[in-house]
C-alpha cells in the first residue's frame, strides 16, 4: 500500500500537476494540504474521473485539507482537531480508508514569531499531541501525514543562516514534534533514510530549488503497529521542477 502527502498550494490552480502526478505515482491514499478552495470549489469530479474518491474540508483563499482513496471511498471520521471550538481554520481531516485511520494535517506556519500566530501554532500542536495520544490508545492502525511546518532538526534544512528567526526551526515546535515521537510514533522518512536530508519544500525565492536549498516539512508518522510494515519511501523531487509547481514535493511511503 502506497501512502503519500502533498501540499499542493492551490488545488485548482495546480490541478493539472496533481492529476499528472496521481497518474504517474498511483498512491493508494493521498493526503493533500493547502487546497486554497472553498468546499464547493474542490475538484471532486475531476479526481473521481482519475480514479480517486475524496473527503475534504476546504477554506476559501487559505488552508484546506483532503484525503484521497484510489478506487476506495474514504469514510470521514473527523474534521478539525478537538479542544478549541472557536478554531475555524481548515487544518485537519481524518478518515478510515483501506483498513487504516488516516489523519491529514496542515499545521500553522507560525510566522511572524513571537506573536499571536506563533502562539496559535503552539496551541494547535498541543491539541495535535493530545489527539494523537488518543488515537494510539484506540489501538487502530494510524498514519498522521501532512505538512507539519516543522523542521525537526538542523539536518532537515540546507542552512539555518537565513531561517534562524523563522517559526519553522524554533525550539518549541521542534520539541512538539519530539513529543509526538516520544508517544511512540515513527518518523517514516527519517527511519528509512537516516543519512539523507529528504527535503520536501523549496521556497520560490532566491533560486532555492535550483540551489537545492530545501527543508523537510512534510512527514508521515506511523502508529507502532504499522512501523514494522514500513517497506520503502521517498520524495518525488521532480514534481518541484515542473511548470507552475507547488513549493512542496510529494512525500510517500509503502507499507507491506
Amino acid at each position: 500500500m502506497k501512502i503519500a502527502t502533498f501540499n499542493v498550494n492551490n488545488v485548482n490552480r495546480r490541478l493539472p500537476n496533481l492529476l499528472a502526478w496521481l497518474k504517474r505515482a498511483k498512491p493508494d491514499i493521498a493526503c493533500l494540504q493547502e487546497l486554497k478552495a472553498a468546499d464547493d470549489a474542490f475538484p471532486a469530479a475531476e479526481l473521481r474521473r482519475a480514479g480517486y474518491h475524496a473527503v475534504w474540508q476546504g477554506q476559501k483563499t487559505w488552508n484546506g485539507v483532503a484525503i484521497l482513496g484510489r478506487k476506495a471511498e474514504p469514510v470521514l471520521t473527523r474534521k478539525g482537531l478537538p479542544g478549541d471550538r472557536s478554531d475555524v481554520q481548515s487544518r485537519y481531516i481524518e478518515a478510515a480508508v483501506k483498513g487504516l485511520i488516516v489523519g491529514c494535517l496542515y499545521a500553522p506556519n507560525g510566522n511572524p514569531q513571537p506573536g499571536p500566530k506563533f502562539d496559535y501554532k503552539l496551541d494547535w500542536l498541543r491539541r495535535l499531541q493530545r489527539h494523537a495520544k488518543s488515537l494510539l490508545k484506540s489501538g487502530a492502525p494510524v498514519v498522521l501525514a501532512g505538512d507539519y511546518n516543522i523542521v525537526p532538526t538542523d539536518f532537515d534544512i540546507y542552512s539555518l543562516r537565513s531561517w534562524k528567526d523563522d517559526a519553522l526551526v524554533q525550539p518549541a515546535p521542534r520539541a512538539a514534534f519530539g513529543k509526538l515521537l516520544a508517544q511512540g510514533w515513527t518518523d517514516s522518512l527519517r527511519t528509512l533514510h537516516p543519512d539523507r536530508p529528504m527535503y520536501t519544500f523549496w521556497d520560490y525565492k532566491r533560486h532555492r530549488w535550483e540551489r537545492d536549498g530545501g527543508l523537510r516539512l512534510d512527514h508521515l508518522l506511523l502508529s507502532p503497529d504499522l512501523a514494522p510494515r514500513l517497506k520503502r519511501g521517498g520524495v518525488d523531487r521532480e514534481e518541484r521542477g515542473r511548470e507552475s509547481p507547488s513549493d512542496h514535493a510529494p512525500a510517500w511511503i509503502e507499507l507491506k
